[in-house]
């Protein structure tokens, strides 16, 4: 008990603590500056009626489900091919050269996005220049699909190692079983190594599903009005709109909602790892 009191206080006072913060303040009211602390479920009601409100959550979850997919999807191969395919001596090389993009500011990042996919930017440009398009294209920059490819770039990194990890713990003589007993590479990929690197594809779902649900740099810079996500109506309401008891509302709807959903998925997956 000594030995995991330090940690237990620690994680109560970062963790627990905020979040019984946040948690009570969505039950207050707020006029400007004054605060009403009369417990009521007005802020949720609104939430719940409200179609903004349902329409930014779901937006932000369409747009994290995006970012999910499409950065697993090109995740895979990536780990798939270090995993199977590079020698063994230059496997933690090519895990050094997918870490490279942490060592430059996230926030410089989305702004070399925003050089490329802008009016005038690289894109554009180049386009414009091998005569392909005649006007830049207005439609890459400022829109939800600038946010899926900016925060699919971000958080690949993030994906290929979780399921890396999960690859590089497949027994290699379960696949040479599979072809000596008559499946192609297809279907000992489906059939034998799919399945036993699920774990980490599940594991990489949720490392980028849920922080991209809460981003609010990434829909701010590169979004736009259609790129509007829970995390930004959530920073207004504590800073412009000066409603910190919204604010917490929509914090802890968005909270519930996503672990709702990660644990939805974290069933599923094993009702299925229980049936084969």
């Amino acid at each position: 008990m000594v030995l995991i009191a330090p940690p237990l206080i620690y994680a109560l006072a970062l963790l627990a603590l905020p979040l019984g913060a946040v948690l009570l303040f969505s039950f207050w009211t707020q006029d400007y500056l004054t605060i009403d602390r009369t417990p009521t479920l007005a802020n949720y009601v609104e939430v719940a009626t409200d179609p903004l409100y349902r329409t930014i959550l779901g937006r932000s979850l369409v747009i994290s489900g995006s970012v999910t997919l499409l950065t697993v999807l090109l995740a895979f191969p990536v780990a798939y091919y270090v995993s199977f395919h590079v020698r063994p001596d230059r496997k933690s090389l090519w895990l050094f050269l997918i870490t490279i993009p942490f060592w430059t500011s996230y926030l410089l990042r989305i702004f070399l996005w925003k050089v490329m996919l802008g009016y005038n930017g690289v894109i554009n440009s180049a386009l414009t220049g091998i005569g392909i398009i005649d006007e830049p294209l207005t439609f890459l920059l400022y829109n939800a699909n600038a946010v899926v490819l900016t925060l699919s770039h971000a958080f690949a990194p993030f994906a290929i190692l979780p399921i890396f990890v999960a690859l590089e713990k497949i027994d290699r003589s379960l696949l040479e079983a599979s072809r000596d007993l008559g499946e192609t590479a297809f279907t000992t990929f489906f059939r034998v190594t799919l399945p036993l690197a699920l774990p980490g594809v599940i594991a990489a779902v949720l490392i980028v599903f849920i922080p991209t649900v809460g981003d609010y740099v990434t829909p701010a810079q590169v979004g736009g009005s259609q790129g509007t996500m829970i995390a930004n109506l959530i920073q207004a309401h504590f800073g412009g709109l000066n409603d910190a008891p919204m604010g917490a509302t929509l914090s802890i709807v968005a909270m519930a909602t996503v672990t709702v959903i990660a644990l939805a998925l974290v069933w599923i997956t094993r009702r299925l790892g229980g049936a084969r």
